[in-house]
């Protein structure tokens, strides 16, 4: 019988992805990648998010792969002047495209 699912034996955990607090560090320095592209104005703290378009489980992607959003992009809590990505991600990827797209243009060296 064959692995069908492409999965690991049962009881068996795949590795996380390690946490690289250094890159999102970096990552909460830089302006809001949604704001700078078009032409908004970021009334919020930066914010590292973590790409949700397209990612069909609860596992969170690498840290490596995370965007600087700022809080109005992203959750909408205090800066509901934006579309937060959180609350309306449908119409915010039909606004700005998929998050995961901007994940190379802010790749850090």
């Amino acid at each position: 019988m064959t692995n069908l699912a492409n999965k690991p034996p049962v009881g068996l955990k795949t590795g996380k992805p390690k946490k690289n607090k250094k890159y999102l560090d970096k990552i909460r320095q830089m302006p809001c990648c949604i704001c700078q592209r078009f032409g908004e104005n970021q009334q919020s703290p930066t914010t590292a998010h973590h790409p949700i378009h397209e990612r069909y489980s609860t596992a969170k992607v690498a840290d490596e792969k995370a965007i600087p959003l700022c809080e109005g992009h992203h959750q909408g809590n205090w800066d509901q002047s934006k579309i937060a990505i959180h609350k309306e991600p449908k119409l915010w990827q039909e606004t700005y495209g998929p998050d995961y797209s901007y994940s190379r243009k802010t790749e850090l060296t």
